[in-house]
C-alpha cells in the first residue's frame, strides 16, 4: 500500500469511529455477527440509520457482510494492518464505562441467545 492510500485508510477509520451509532454498531459486533433487524434491535434505531452506518463501515473496511438468501450479516472485518489491530483493541478495552454501549451489548446478548430474527441459514 502506498503512502496515501496508508493515510486515507486511517483517515477513513477514525472518521468511522468518531460517529455515535457506526461506534455502537462496531462495539455491539464485538461480540460476534448479527443481521440489520437485530442490529436495529440492539441499538434501538431506525433500520435506514443503521443500514446508512453499515455501508460506511464496509467502505471503510471495519465490518463484512455475510449475505444469506434475504439476509444481510455483519461481523468485523478482521484486522489487517497493525493500526486497525489496535483500534479493535481499543473498542474492546476503552469503552467499558459508557452506559450506552454497555446496554446496546446487553440487548445484543440477549438477542444472540434467543436467536434473534433472522432464521439460521437452512431454516428460512
Amino acid at each position: 500500500m502506498q503512502q496515501t492510500e496508508v493515510l486515507d485508510s486511517v483517515d477513513l477509520m477514525f472518521r468511522a469511529f468518531s460517529d455515535r451509532t457506526r461506534l455502537r454498531i462496531l462495539h455491539v459486533l464485538l461480540g460476534g455477527e448479527l443481521c440489520v433487524g437485530d442490529l436495529v434491535e440492539a441499538l434501538l434505531a431506525p433500520q435506514p440509520r443503521v443500514s446508512r452506518h453499515l455501508a460506511y463501515l464496509r467502505k471503510a473496511n471495519l465490518v463484512v457482510v455475510r449475505r444469506s438468501g434475504v439476509w444481510s450479516h455483519y461481523s468485523l472485518a478482521p484486522a489487517k494492518t497493525p493500526f486497525h489491530r489496535k483500534l479493535l483493541e481499543c473498542l474492546a478495552n476503552c469503552f467499558g464505562d459508557v452506559p450506552e454501549l454497555q446496554a446496546d451489548k446487553a440487548r445484543a446478548a440477549k438477542i444472540r441467545r434467543s436467536g434473534g430474527c433472522c432464521p439460521a441459514p437452512g431454516k428460512s
